[in-house]
């Protein structure tokens, strides 16, 4: 019997990357305040991650090299490799570092919402214990784990993670007929233009193409895998895509009060099936917590590993640092007080200024001979890419403005 589930892996990570803290937050509020409006918004975010992972995936499986090493292989002019390494890598650490106090904050309000107390008493010094929590399970599987233990763990997260919001949006009941409409037929509500790019800048995450590039070639070694890893995606980033809209879904239930986050969201859907909701809501925002806070610094490392050529392994002692102090930082400052949704916020913030400045340089990547040769893209592959392009530094554009007041 043919196991459809055996070649799924690197693509699982990546969905478990973009199923965070930020996704619930993004997608409850889209849910909240527009209803099923915007699910059109996340299927084409869908689309656009399965044309851009599968790019990454097909650039590390045929040269076996992760995305920041190709780049900065393919210039040859040092002044210019320099800035590229520059520019690559104080973004990815910077908004990976941000992106990480995100994640574990959202793990963090997971559990704190079904357990008695989130503080820490001793003597007269009191701290919240959830996020140091969280930060030593992501150390324990990143430190001690090889490729096959991290894979194999995240992926019965994701399971976990995608069963229980999926459950919660069946339980709601929604009107089939409305959710088609809000699927199929595009619009613009007022004041929806920045949840619609935080819809994307959630789903498209940047460090998710260098992440993803790195992983296949952990997995597999021959250009002849390349249809397993096209398969991958697809699969996985379809499946983290139904989570994103069962979420919207989910939230398209609140009719009342002031909802930011999934605690809130399952304090609303409480009237609608009991206290059950809580459970499950609270249990996939901890999954979705957790299993981002794992792969945001594992590809922190991987990206500076590919930019200044360490040696291939995981267990490096420099590849190691990196991840511990991605890791630190997002403990340390989802520890301290900063609210968790402003964090989280401005994470999907740098992501979406990030996005179109790393798909450009995939595109220049996956179209040179010299790198793909008969693997390089397809006039349709470039087409859709460019659309992606134009469309994220359109909205980003337009989302600044609003934000800096130009735009009404």
């Amino acid at each position: 019997m043919i196991n459809p589930l055996k070649n799924i892996g690197p693509g699982t990570l990546v969905a478990a990357a973009f199923i965070g803290p930020g996704t619930v937050t993004v997608c409850t509020i889209a849910g909240v305040e527009f209803g099923f409006t915007l699910l059109w918004a996340m299927a084409l975010s869908i689309v656009a991650t399965i044309v851009l992972q599968e790019m990454a995936a097909r650039l590390g499986i045929v040269t076996q090299k992760g995305l920041a090493e190709t780049i900065t292989a393919e210039i040859s002019n040092k002044w210019l490799r320099g800035a590229a390494i520059l520019l690559i890598v104080s973004a990815i650490l910077i908004g990976n570092a941000a992106y990480e106090a995100g994640n574990i904050s959202g793990g963090a309000l997971g559990l704190a919402s079904v357990l008695s107390t989130s503080v820490l008493e001793m003597g007269t010094v009191s701290f919240p214990f959830i996020p140091a929590l969280i930060g030593v399970v992501a150390f324990v599987v990143l430190y001690f784990g090889n490729y096959k233990t991290i894979e194999r763990f995240l992926v019965a997260l994701v399971i976990v993670m995608s069963l229980s919001f999926l459950i919660a949006a069946v339980l709601t009941q929604p009107d089939i007929s409305e959710v088609l409409k809000g699927l199929f037929i595009p619009s613009i509500p007022d004041e929806s233009l920045l949840l619609i790019v935080g819809l994307i800048g959630t789903t498209v995450v940047p460090y998710n193409l260098f992440l993803h590039a790195s992983l296949v070639k952990e997995r597999w070694k021959d250009v002849g895998d390349l249809k397993k890893a096209r398969s991958d995606v697809y699969v996985s980033i379809v499946l983290g895509g139904l989570v994103s809209m069962g979420i919207i879904v989910c939230g398209a239930a609140i009719q009342q009060g002031e909802i930011t986050n999934a605690a809130d969201l399952a304090k609303g859907l409480e009237p609608l099936f009991g206290s059950y909701a809580k459970y499950f809501l609270s249990l996939g925002l901890f999954a979705a917590g957790i299993t981002s806070a794992i792969t945001a610094p594992l590809a922190a490392a991987y990206v500076a590993r590919g930019c200044f050529g360490w040696e291939d392994s995981i267990k490096s002692s420099k590849f190691k640092a990196v991840w511990i102090a991605i890791l630190l930082i997002g403990v340390v400052f989802s520890s301290v007080g900063f609210k968790s949704i402003e964090v989280i916020k401005f994470a999907q913030f740098a992501n979406g200024l990030l996005l179109p400045i790393v798909a450009i340089f995939l595109l220049w990547i996956v179209n040179k001979k010299s790198v793909l040769g008969n693997y390089r893209n397809s006039k349709l592959q470039n087409i859709l890419g460019v659309i992606i392009v134009i469309a994220t530094i359109g909205l980003g554009l337009r989302g600044l403005l609003k934000v800096f007041g130009v735009l009404s």
